[in-house]
């Protein structure tokens, strides 16, 4: 198994370094490492140290030493980006943590013309910060050294734009004779980004469907059965990945 992670906001190198704060918070008093641990350190944007527990003092700082070297993980050859519609309550969260778990590289929320819920305001801003923390909770408890980027929420016409500039456009569909067919059997591109749009509850409307189709974006389906809008990013991520490469 791979060393726990912990965020740090810059790389440390060198001897040792004191990891504090709600951090060392958690390696002290919840993780509860002791000395002679493996740890890593990160900046969640790709840059990372292995060190060693030297010790742990009081409730909230963690001694690191032996960090010799940063290292960084290259940006994926194929970059998955998923446009996520607004789910209703907290399935928004657990969809960003799910989807940041099996390993997507940036996260789009959409307000889609069929979501129940809006983001306007402090709320707005609330619910994009929730989203953006559990990216990082979730990066960290996978062991991810580069964290999805989570962007602010985008209107039909900026998500449009996004399908517009992507090496592969696509939005997921419940319908099982969609024309284009099956996710798993789409070519993907041996480089560059691929977009997928994930709609709500209600589905992607027709006038929706129009405008991705017009920026070159086509419908695929993921299989026989309709995944609720919180799994369906997550089941798409994992089809996309398997075919990428990125878990053999």
């Amino acid at each position: 198994m791979t060393a726990p992670v912990f965020v740090v906001e810059k790389v440390p190198v060198g001897p040792e370094f004191v990891l504090d704060g709600p951090e060392g918070r958690h390696a002290v008093s919840v993780k509860r490492l002791n000395p002679g641990e493996d740890v890593v350190l990160t900046d969640g944007r790709g840059h990372w140290a292995e060190g060693v527990v030297k010790a742990a003092e009081g409730k909230d700082r963690l001694v690191v030493m032996d960090l010799h070297a940063i290292a960084e993980e290259p940006e994926p050859e194929v970059r998955i980006t998923v446009v996520q519609a607004l789910p209703k309550g907290d399935r928004g969260e657990l969809a960003v943590e799910t989807m940041t778990e099996t390993g997507v590289d940036a996260i789009v929320p959409w307000q889609a013309s069929r979501c129940i819920t809006q983001w306007r305001g402090d709320r707005g801003a609330k619910s994009l910060a929730k989203w953006r923390a559990t990216a990082r909770e979730a990066g960290k408890q996978s062991r991810r050294v580069r964290f999805p980027e989570v962007a602010e929420a985008m209107s039909t016409k900026q998500v449009a734009a996004l399908l517009a500039d992507a090496d592969l456009a696509m939005v997921l569909h419940e319908d099982r004779d969609t024309p284009s067919g099956a996710l798993a059997t789409v070519e993907l591109p041996k480089a560059g980004s691929v977009v997928l749009v994930v709609g709500p509850e209600g589905g992607v409307s027709p006038e929706e469907l129009a405008v991705f189709a017009a920026a070159g974006a086509h419908p695929y389906r993921l299989g026989r059965s309709v995944l609720r809008t919180s799994t369906a990013g997550t089941a798409a991520t994992a089809v996309l990945l398997a075919r990428t490469g990125r878990w053999s």
